[in-house]
């Protein structure tokens, strides 16, 4: 069972997922940070001063806090868009070029492989079709 176990975590897809996992959590943190420190102050000097944490409506002896919701939300946009360059641009890099023109082309007599500028069959000397 150990032996299994061991196979299980070195396959690359789990050594992938966990490096990912990792590399999201200090992503996670960075974005947090770009919010909170940098994008919320100067939201909250545009409205005239507001900082978002610390808006809350008090209902009874519940305390809701929809300053920190509208944060988090905020939080979410940040990464969402971050992670769709990020993938967007992955992407753009991995096109694979146009296929390239073929250069030969099969006879319709004998079948064999010819260049694709040939006019008459060097093996079986038929003439062929543009």
């Amino acid at each position: 069972m150990l032996k299994e176990f061991k196979e299980f975590v070195m396959r690359g897809n789990v050594l992938d997922l966990a490096v990912g996992v990792i590399i999201g959590g200090a992503f996670g943190k960075i974005v947090g940070s770009l919010v909170n420190d940098i994008i919320m102050p100067l939201i909250g000097l545009l409205m005239g001063g507001v900082n978002f944490s610390e808006l809350s409506v008090t209902v009874g002896a519940a305390q809701i806090k929809w300053g920190m919701f509208v944060q988090t939300i905020i939080d979410f946009l940040v990464i969402a868009f971050v992670i769709f360059l990020i993938i967007k641009s992955a992407n753009n890099m991995k096109k694979a070029p146009a296929p390239a023109d073929p250069a030969t082309k099969e006879c319709p007599h004998c079948m064999s492989t010819i260049s694709i500028k040939a006019t008459r069959c060097p093996n079986c000397t038929s003439e062929l079709k543009a």
